[in-house]
């Protein structure tokens, strides 16, 4: 089983590498299950309009996860219902619109949840994410509910996200962290067989600040009159992600490979 979870899609040039060269990727390193963080997809670089949502799904992917820019673009709050397929943090204030996990089959017909959590540090208001990790623990077994679980955790501190990987050590396939859009290179399987990577990093353009203009961005932090509101870098893009082969039999992790594809990184195919 090859899963693949690509990391924050920044901006218009993140959504177009997304339609360029996912069908491709998906492809060649035969991949049965995609998770796309499309949080910042937007064409301002937040949010996610349910145009581009039908975008990725067409480009290859089954899930679309999301973060603390989730309702950035409204329309969201319209849509989100209406498809299991787009996910907000689970642990949003109660009553949020949509769904923070679900239950999907892949290609090749096996069961697999996919878990979207956000960090409580630094990040808006939410409920307690290890509380609601914990929940999720104790209602979805692996092997027993399902064949395979996938845990994006949405967060801006390295700490809470190891923490949150060790929580979920040998009862989650794969459990990767989102948001900062910088990809670490901490790629391993943990000790009972959960793949980890503390940030996938960003699917945009690296020649930026985080995927907004970096001329613009250094305005701001040099407090420049002429500054403007934020706006994305629109070069070419990166796509980076992450993909486990993962086990049959107990739903761990076997082997994880990190993909950084395109754009101005040094590439990992």
């Amino acid at each position: 089983m090859n899963i693949l979870v690509l990391g924050d899609v920044m901006g218009p040039s993140g959504v177009k590498a997304i339609k360029e060269k996912l069908p491709d990727l998906i492809k060649k390193k035969e991949i049965d299950f995609v998770v796309i963080n499309g949080e910042n997809a937007g064409d301002k670089g937040v949010g996610i309009t349910k145009k581009i949502f039908e975008d990725f799904l067409n480009a290859g992917a089954d899930v679309i996860t999301t973060g603390n820019h989730v309702w950035d673009e409204k329309e969201a709050i319209q849509f989100i219902s209406k498809d299991i397929r787009l996910l907000r943090p689970s642990n949003l204030i109660n009553g949020s619109p949509g769904n923070g996990m679900g239950i999907y089959i892949s290609k090749n017909k096996k069961k697999i949840a996919v878990l979207n959590l956000m960090g409580n540090v630094f990040m808006k208001k939410c409920e307690d994410v290890f509380e609601e990790a914990k929940k999720f623990i104790n209602k979805i077994k692996l092997k027993q509910d399902v064949d395979f679980i996938v845990v994006d955790m949405h967060g801006e501190i390295t700490s809470e996200k190891m923490a949150m990987g060790f929580l979920f050590d040998g009862k989650a396939t794969m459990i990767v962290g989102t948001h900062t859009h910088v990809p670490t290179s901490d790629h391993r399987i943990l000790q009972k067989g959960t793949a980890y990577q503390t940030d996938l990093g960003m699917c945009g353009d690296y020649e930026s600040v985080i995927g907004m203009n970096r001329e613009n961005s250094l305005k701001k932090f040099l407090k420049d009159p002429s500054a403007k509101h934020h706006f994305p870098a629109l070069g070419e893009a990166t796509l980076s992600g992450l993909i486990v082969s993962a086990d049959d039999s107990t739903g761990l992790a076997k082997k994880v490979q990190p993909i950084i594809l395109g754009g101005s990184l040094q590439e990992r195919k």
